[in-house]
């Protein structure tokens, strides 16, 4: 999917992410470390934080995709999957703290065939 296909009107939209993974825009909130209120209310979702965050996470499941076959899978590995090189923490655990642009590098690295 494209970045269009989860966003409206310019802005990242959490019920469209929600839609496609097929969960809940609660959820996807839970999942880059936001509150309910940050999905729910027109002015939270619009703040920089969770339109980052947001784009976090649809970036590295868009990174991924293509290597699982779907953004369910793509999401569930988000979600569960340790990550060696980062004490066993998941992709969504390392985006709640901070640090997704460090998870994009170790994704851009196993690609390259450099295992962390």
């Amino acid at each position: 999917m494209t970045l269009a296909d989860f966003s409206s009107q310019g802005q990242f939209a959490p019920k469209k992410i929600a839609h496609v993974l097929r969960t809940t825009s609660e959820e996807v909130a839970r999942s880059v470390g936001l509150g309910r209120d940050a999905v729910q209310r027109k002015d939270r979702i619009s703040s920089d934080k969770t339109q980052r965050r947001l784009r976090e996470m649809v970036e590295i499941i868009n990174k991924v995709t293509p290597r699982f076959g779907s953004e369910l899978i793509a999401y569930a590995w988000y979600r569960s999957e340790p990550l060696a090189g980062f004490s066993g923490q998941t992709a969504m655990a390392l985006v709640r703290e901070g640090r997704a642009l460090e998870i994009l590098d170790y994704i851009d690295a196993v690609d390259a065939g450099v295992y962390a």
